[in-house]
């Protein structure tokens, strides 16, 4: 029987073009990033677990849909092909939609949950209660707020909804860390010895930057939090990881997210399969 997760593969689903405010409580709204749209694969025994799912592609390429739903010129979604970004990203690194006998998702914003629509009847999906609870919930409020009811409001969908920490797979734990979203999740990803041992904590959107993690300052993207709440997340997985010994992966950062692919991508621990 494995004791962890034996290959990761960061995804990298596309790009939302955005201010810095966004991901930074009080940064400037005139600076502007361009951040990654992360997933991650994670090969747990029984196959590939996979760790949110992008964008929804007709939400973008529709210009009526992308009117309604993407209208804010502020914040763009870039799409990286000219399909759907998830099975496009699956295929470059050899792995079918076939293969994920499970999905988590972090949160139900549209650049994390656009893709659950490839799973519906498929295999389960893990969620916190809170986060489908709000997510369900009437209008205006969660389409007010990135979270578009399209996407995943699907009776196919085997929701798999937990209350708090749990662990989803050997050696992958949900770890609540509401404030960005009501039920937003991160996770703690223990990596097998037979692939070199220790792990990683992917902290998502309670961290969306480096910045949020070395200042432990509050993520600028709030559903009903305030920023003392953004940090204690912050805090919660800066102690995790700091009693594992694993790093802290923030989720849109620019400059971490392709540095943690590449490293990811070498031969070495984690790859063994």
């Amino acid at each position: 029987m494995s004791a962890g997760v034996r290959r990761i593969v960061p995804l990298t689903l596309g790009w939302e073009d955005l201010p810095r405010s966004v991901s930074v409580e009080g940064a400037s709204d005139q600076q502007l990033l361009r951040e990654p749209v992360p997933g991650v694969l994670l090969l747990c025994d029984g196959g590939w677990l996979l760790l949110d799912t992008g964008f929804n592609a007709a939400l973008i390429t529709d210009p009526a849909l992308r009117a309604r739903f993407h209208g804010d010129p502020l914040v763009q979604p870039v799409l990286p092909g000219p399909g759907e970004p998830l099975p496009e990203a699956l295929a470059a690194v050899g792995v079918d939609l076939a293969d994920i006998h499970a999905v988590a998702v972090s949160h139900l914003h549209y650049d994390h949950a656009g893709g659950l629509k490839h799973f519906a009847g498929q295999v389960p999906v893990h969620i916190q209660r809170a986060e489908l609870d709000y997510g369900m919930s009437g209008p205006p409020g969660p389409e007010e707020n990135g979270i578009y009811r399209v996407d995943f409001d699907d009776p196919r969908i085997d929701w798999r909804a937990a209350a708090g920490d749990a662990e989803i797979a050997p050696g992958v734990t949900a770890v609540l860390t509401a404030g960005h979203t009501p039920g937003h999740q991160s996770f703690v990803v223990r990596i097998d010895p037979s692939a070199g041992g220790g792990g990683f904590v992917f902290a998502f959107d309670a961290a969306d930057l480096t910045e949020n993690i070395e200042r432990e300052v509050a993520v600028g993207g709030r559903i009903g939090a305030s920023p003392e709440q953004s940090v204690a997340q912050i805090r919660k997985l800066k102690r995790i990881a700091a009693e594992r010994g694993y790093p802290l992966v923030p989720g849109h950062d620019p400059d971490a997210w392709p540095a943690l692919t590449a490293e990811l991508a070498r031969p070495g621990p984690a790859q063994v399969t």
